[in-house]
């Protein structure tokens, strides 16, 4: 069987967002263009690492290539609208890849599959300076091939545009308690600061 790539270069949206209630959501990156829209799960931790990524991304594409980049998201890309439904997941992703293409002053990132071994969260990032700015893995790795992945190309706008929206979907989620810094629940929650009293 052969993995299927989506591809939108350069797509009409692409967010972060969940689905359900703070303490049971599920996060998702979806990717609509051409009259397709595709949505692939993740993690929290993914999703937060990825805006991290990003920033560090565009930041040394600014110092290294003079790239001009946005301070802010620019209101008109600025995206608050919520996932496009129905959400039907494509897969769970278990490895993110970030480049930056000098030729098109754009970001690439791809979503690759979770392969049957996959145990924790990686992220792996492409050196600016190569021809190609995504690694071809269908050639190289034969486990790879029969991952489906998701790659989408950002101008550093919607890039930016993208890093404040995935911050602001990463802390709508439940606060943290002053004090153990775990998420609390509407009920409370047992902190280990408190010796197991209810707080």
């Amino acid at each position: 069987m052969t993995h299927q790539v989506h591809a939108f270069e350069p797509p009409e949206r692409f967010v972060a967002g969940t689905v359900g209630e703070p303490g049971d959501r599920t996060f998702f990156l979806q990717a609509r263009g051409g009259g397709r829209v595709v949505s692939v799960a993740l993690e929290k931790v993914q999703v937060s690492l990825l805006a991290e990524k990003l920033e560090e991304l565009l930041t040394e594409a600014s110092r290294r290539f003079g790239v001009d980049l946005p301070e802010a998201p620019v209101l008109a890309i600025n995206d608050n609208e919520p996932l496009d439904t129905p959400v039907d997941e494509e897969f769970r992703v278990g490895t993110l890849g970030l480049a930056f293409d000098v030729d098109t002053t754009t970001v690439v990132i791809e979503a690759i599959e979770a392969g049957e071994g996959d145990a924790e969260v990686e992220l792996d990032e492409d050196d600016e300076d190569d021809d190609d700015p995504v690694a071809d893995d269908d050639e190289d790795d034969e486990p790879d091939d029969d991952l489906d992945r998701l790659r989408v190309r950002l101008t550093p706008e919607a890039t930016r545009a993208f890093i404040d929206r995935a911050r602001r979907v990463v802390a709508a989620g439940r606060p943290p308690c002053p004090l153990c810094g775990q998420p609390l629940d509407p009920a409370g929650h047992l902190c280990p600061r408190h010796n197991g009293y209810h707080r």
